[in-house]
């Protein structure tokens, strides 16, 4: 395939092609919080986030530098040559006033072998002035701001207690689009009482917004969240392992070959994980989508629309 062998366009093969060399991306937790947790939109959170507010890997240390360092003496053996992208990833990492923003990006910024910075944020907290910040970053070095979707449909919107609507999802790429920054939207594929035309018509809509990367996360159900308590009661079911595979084959198969698939899994933390099993087994899981591909014989953007 054209992608140095895989079936996708994925986020190491679009690095390498940038920076012609392994990057890295180093997630950090800069102690924001979410207007979901605090009181503003609700105080529950979307209901299948952490504790940590999906940052379960990152090293326990409010300095930002201090999280960077510490983690890449953790993979310096594996990669002695890389360069690094810090990854806001823990909560929501908009959601201060701009100055402190600009703090925490340039500290991030200012640390060794940095090609470029990665927010994770949420479609409603990006006002003029925060997006004028991220424009300015963005001419300096690479940027990346990812959004978290999940689901396009409505319902599943108010299930999860999502708290924002798409049309502020879209607001919000066309604003990053028109401020020249490269966009990454989240999707989550086997969300409660949802069918495989739901999650594809997620993706479709998400391709459609103009995006130019995806991550496709299999949802893994974890211990102290309000989505495990619905498991727990049986008010849905999580995805079996081959139905899993199929989704998201059928799922890249309609994504534009354009489009960076930064993500085809998840990382869930092992010792928390509920449902389903096989989402802790990852090369497993990974090895098995790759066969099918080939079983199927198919790839990104086979029928795109």
């Amino acid at each position: 395939m054209k992608w140095s062998g895989k079936s996708f366009h994925s986020l190491n093969f679009f690095m390498k092609n940038k920076f012609g060399e392994k990057i890295v991306k180093i997630p950090i937790d800069a102690g924001f919080t979410c207007p979901n947790r605090d009181g503003l939109l609700s105080t529950g959170g979307c209901i299948f986030c952490s504790g940590r507010g999906s940052g379960d890997f990152i090293v326990n240390n409010p300095s930002i530098t201090a999280q960077f360092y510490e983690y890449i003496k953790l993979i310096k053996k594996k990669w002695p040559k890389a360069k690094y992208i810090p990854y806001f990833q823990a909560f929501t990492n908009t959601y201060a006033d701009v100055n402190t923003l600009r703090k925490k990006y340039y500290e991030a910024l200012s640390l060794e072998n940095i090609v470029g910075l990665s927010i994770a944020t949420r479609p409603d907290c990006l006002n003029d002035e925060i997006i004028s910040l991220l424009k300015e970053i963005n001419e300096k070095t690479f940027l990346m701001v990812e959004l978290g979707l999940q689901s396009s449909k409505p319902a599943t919107s108010f299930i999860i207690n999502r708290c924002h609507d798409n049309e502020i999802f879209e607001s919000a790429v066309k604003k990053l689009k028109d401020a020249g920054i490269n966009v990454v939207c989240h999707v989550i594929l086997g969300l409660p009482y949802e069918t495989k035309s739901d999650m594809l018509n997620t993706v479709k809509y998400a391709v459609n917004t103009g995006i130019d990367g995806i991550k496709l996360h299999l949802l893994y159900i974890c211990e102290d969240t309000e989505i495990a308590k619905m498991y727990k009661r049986g008010e849905f079911k999580a995805l079996e392992f081959d139905e899993y595979i199929d989704i998201l084959i059928s799922a890249i198969e309609i994504i534009p070959e354009n489009i960076v698939i930064h993500r085809i899994t998840g990382d869930p933390p092992r010792d928390k994980v509920i449902a389903p099993q096989f989402s802790v087994k990852k090369f497993e899981l990974l090895n098995a989508i790759d066969r099918e591909f080939k079983q199927r014989n198919t790839y990104q953007g086979k029928f795109k629309e």
